[in-house]
């Protein structure tokens, strides 16, 4: 019994020594100072964000172009103010909304061109020009269309263009549909020498056929734009006669003489009429029958790009008589480098009654007055 009372008491010594000189251990030792606070004097502002303030003065945000190209494997792009091309290749392009209207060259338009689809689906309309040549160089532009009923303009806020040059290295001009074209020289706006290019880094120079010389471009009376041609900006008569165009682009060299591609222009100037509208007037007959038929034609001789307006005041008018009223009008060729617009107004009164007896007057104006001609009838 004593023995392992003993026993028992040296095993306690023993444990109790082994947890005197073996220090507890901390799973999370302290770094020296860990527990010390030190004050800081230093002061932090609260951060707020910072609003970019907007000048009142400063214009509405531009409309972006509702247009956009579709490239290859269904990927979209929005077009450049200028693509460059080459001839052969497709173009497939898409401007967003419900009723879109198109333009593109009209050389697309003279002969119907199969390569030239337009389709409107649900929410876009859809331009494809397959295969495309050099005349097909131009500007191609959409908008959207607002339409209440049967009446329809133009949103100015959803529109879209570019213009697209097609290369093609054996025709640097766009082609052109004659061999000769004839530029009126008008003082009062800039003329248009229209030697358009279907690369845009081709060097153009005008040239004048008698004398034999290069026109010099100085940059503000003559210019050059690529998309247009050569420009007079104030045209004067010493500038008429015959030139052409000669075009550069280093490995090609083209000269506007060439068969079909290329054409002379010939510069005519011509002054402005100042005053109204000449103006003549005929009937069919004078005297006229009851029962029968009349026409009188209002006739006005002019410049090819002034427009005149007609207007008739006639016998039945206050009667409310029926007549039909037609107007319309023409380019004459008189000769190379003249030509005349004819402009035309024609009423027709059937069935003819006492109260169509009488004087039948045609107003023409334009931009400079108005004419006043007048023929008699007579019922016999």
């Amino acid at each position: 019994m004593k023995l392992w009372f003993l026993l028992s008491l040296l095993l306690l010594q023993q444990t109790l020594q082994s947890a005197v000189g073996q220090p507890a251990k901390s799973k999370h030792p302290k770094e020296p100072g860990e527990n010390r606070i030190k004050p800081s004097n230093k002061k932090v502002k609260p951060r707020t964000p910072k609003l970019k303030e907007r000048n009142s003065a400063d214009p509405s945000p531009k409309a972006s172009s509702i247009m956009t190209r579709v490239m290859e494997k269904g990927h979209f792009q929005k077009p450049m103010a200028t693509l460059s091309l080459l001839a052969g290749q497709s173009v497939e392009l898409r401007c967003k909304g419900n009723r879109i209207e198109w333009n593109y060259p009209p050389y697309l338009d003279t002969f119907k061109d199969a390569r030239l689809s337009i389709k409107q689906h649900e929410r876009y309309g859809q331009l494809i020009l397959e295969n495309a040549t050099a005349a097909d160089t131009g500007e191609y532009s959409c908008w959207l269309l607002l339409c209440k009923g049967y009446s329809c303009k133009k949103d100015e806020s959803k529109t879209g263009s570019t213009y697209i040059f097609f290369a093609d290295k054996e025709e640097l001009f766009v082609p052109a549909p004659s061999y000769f074209e004839v530029v009126y020289l008008n003082p009062d706006k800039p003329a248009v020498i229209p030697c358009r290019v279907t690369n845009p880094s081709a060097k153009v120079t005008l040239h004048q056929e008698f004398p034999a010389e290069e026109i010099k471009v100085d940059g503000s009376n003559v210019i050059y734009d690529a998309k247009k041609g050569f420009v007079y900006q104030h045209p004067t008569s010493d500038q008429k006669g015959v030139v052409y165009c000669r075009a550069d682009s280093g490995a090609t060299f083209e000269v506007t003489s060439s068969f079909f591609f290329s054409f002379y222009l010939i510069l005519c100037f011509e002054s402005v009429p100042r005053g109204p509208p000449s103006t003549t007037i005929k009937a069919s007959s004078n005297e006229v029958e009851g029962g029968s038929d009349v026409n009188v034609l209002c006739t006005v001789l002019g410049q090819p790009d002034v427009e005149v307006e007609f207007n008739w005041i006639y016998p039945g008018k206050q009667y409310k008589r029926p007549v039909v009223i037609q107007d319309s009008w023409r380019l004459i060729d008189r000769g190379i480098g003249h030509t005349t617009r004819i402009s035309e107004s024609i009423i027709t009164v059937e069935d003819l009654e006492t109260t169509d007896a009488g004087n039948y007057i045609c107003i023409a104006q334009n931009l400079q007055g108005q004419t006043t001609v007048a023929a008699h009838i007579e019922l016999i």
